[in-house]
């Protein structure tokens, strides 16, 4: 079974249209990550997932339920951290997740839960007001595991945590994944998602424009890696041994530095070969991947640019967007 599956998924909003015709396939599992420019439409299809809006076009189905027709049963099943989560200011962390409990009809133990997301008893027993900007996040991924859901939706789960705080929730989604949870999540912290995600899908004005594992886009856009080789030799002569190889496209020297771009894994393994077999003293090599930064902004044509992502949110008669933050508890 697939755990999300979109076909045609559309939104427009007047003449402005936010999601453009995506079709995409998420794996029952897997942990896919869900990437694209500030306004890009992410927000908008997960509203569309969770029937917070309704698509202009096409269709779209969770865990097997059509996403507008069987709300009613998805929801019990997924855990959704929103983005721009509230507390309610008076209750403490602990009733958060006991009153989630709740509404979910489930039985969770609220201290667990609280532990699960680096929350201690005492932060479960003060009120969620007093809570910094870190913990709030960690309560409200507290409140998207009640439960135990089959799929954890998570919109932007690293905002407002310290370096530490992000590994620990890579941590989290790497266990969540191995209990059998499928995770979709959309991120701007790209390292966070290289570290946790099995493929990625990249979305750009709207339109799906990449899906595919992040060793598959460096493969599919040329982007190999830097391999830089300090040598006893002077590194003319050595560069003179390798710059026919297959899969080296561009070399340098300088003293006895060589510098090589690789488009070919293989490569890396030829080039080292290539100078030993040649009798080259290699006294250190440095290999650098083309980062995920690079591949992004490759697709997205470098547009970093502030837009306003028709995802705020919109109600389900499919009217205009409005800028709003999601309740804790629903």
């Amino acid at each position: 079974m697939t755990a999300i599956e979109m076909s045609g998924l559309t939104k427009e909003y007047g003449s402005l249209t936010a999601v453009d015709d995506l079709d995409l396939t998420v794996d029952d599992g897997e942990v896919f990550g869900f990437l694209g420019p500030n306004g890009a439409g992410k927000s908008t299809t997960i509203n569309m997932l969770l029937d917070l809006t309704r698509p202009t076009a096409g269709s779209a189905t969770v865990l097997g339920y059509d996403a507008q027709a069987d709300a009613d049963a998805i929801g019990p099943r997924v855990g959704v951290l929103p983005e721009g989560f509230d507390v309610y200011p008076r209750l403490s962390g602990r009733r958060h997740i006991e009153f989630a409990s709740k509404t979910k009809d489930a039985d969770d133990d609220p201290e667990e839960i609280l532990r699960r997301v680096g929350l201690s008893a005492e932060d479960g027993a003060r009120p969620a007001g007093d809570y910094s900007k870190g913990m709030r996040q960690r309560l409200a991924t507290g409140v998207a595991l009640v439960g135990d859901p089959e799929l954890l939706i998570m919109d932007e789960p690293s905002t407002g945590l310290d370096p530490h705080g992000i590994r620990e929730m890579q941590d989290l989604v790497r266990s969540e994944a191995e209990r059998g949870t499928t995770v979709f999540f959309s991120s701007h912290i790209l390292e966070h998602v290289e570290a946790v995600c099995d493929r990625i899908g990249v979305l750009d004005d709207g339109e799906l424009v990449a899906v595919d594992t992040i060793d598959g886009l460096r493969e599919e856009l040329g982007g190999g890696a830097t391999m830089t080789l300090t040598l006893a030799d002077p590194a003319e002569w050595a560069r003179n041994l390798v710059t026919e190889l297959e899969g080296v496209v561009d070399t340098a020297a300088s003293g006895r530095t060589l510098e090589l771009s690789v488009a070919d894994p293989a490569a890396k393994a030829s080039v080292v070969t290539q100078l030993d077999d040649s009798g080259a003293t290699i006294r250190d090599v440095r290999i650098e991947e083309v980062s995920l930064e690079s591949l992004f902004t490759a697709l997205t044509n470098g547009d970093e640019n502030e837009r306003t992502d028709g995802a705020a949110t919109a109600g389900a008669d499919g009217g205009s967007p409005t800028e709003t933050g999601t309740g804790a508890v629903r």
